[in-house]
């Protein structure tokens, strides 16, 4: 069994490698951004990035910060399978889970042009925003000294991979398939 957390920054690709891993390696998919929006409906709180942003930091603040992480990370490993959680946001979800052993951290990050494309594109309610606003929403989750809060540069730095996803999606699936087969072969180690 392998556990995988996805990190990067918006519109970067992360979607489009747990799509690759979910329908092509028949991985488990477990969803950070599903949690917190069913926190939110249950909070009932309007479904956006701000009350995403609320609701993720006020559980980690209330719990600790790896508290989405790890109760995903626990729902993964009773599956038994292969699986993927996305998207990992905090440095404290990623050491804590690092302490759990067999797990591996994807980063993706791409131009901040096609990325405000890809968002736009793929028509989220959370994503109905200006290229200033995009602008600002990622800066924004970029760097954070609270452990509790978004900090996506701190967390791409952690990334045991990080993929440039500027090209098409074969040549994205090419790489995320390269580095499957070496985690593969230390695995056997």
């Amino acid at each position: 069994m392998l556990i995988i957390g996805i990190t990067g920054t918006l519109g970067a690709g992360k979607g489009t490698i747990v799509k690759f891993l979910v329908e092509k390696k028949g991985f488990n998919h477990y969803s950070v951004r599903a949690f917190l929006v069913e926190e939110i409906k249950k909070r009932e709180m309007p479904v956006n990035r701000d009350s995403m942003v609320i609701v993720a930091n006020d559980l980690r603040e209330k719990n600790s910060p790896s508290y989405i992480a790890e109760t995903l990370f626990e729902r993964a490993k009773k599956s038994g399978k292969d699986c993927i959680i996305e998207s990992l946001r905090a440095p404290g979800e990623i050491s804590a889970l690092r302490e759990k052993g067999k797990f591996y951290l994807f980063a993706v990050d791409a131009d901040p042009k096609i990325k405000y494309e890809r968002i736009l594109e793929r028509k989220s309610s959370t994503d109905k925003i200006s290229f200033q606003e995009f602008i600002d929403n990622e800066k924004r989750e970029m760097e954070n000294t609270d452990p509790n809060k978004q900090n996506l540069s701190k967390c791409i730095s952690m990334a045991d991979y990080v993929f440039e996803n500027d090209g098409t999606f074969e040549e994205l699936y090419k790489k995320v398939e390269d580095i499957l087969d070496e985690i593969r072969k230390k695995e056997r180690i």
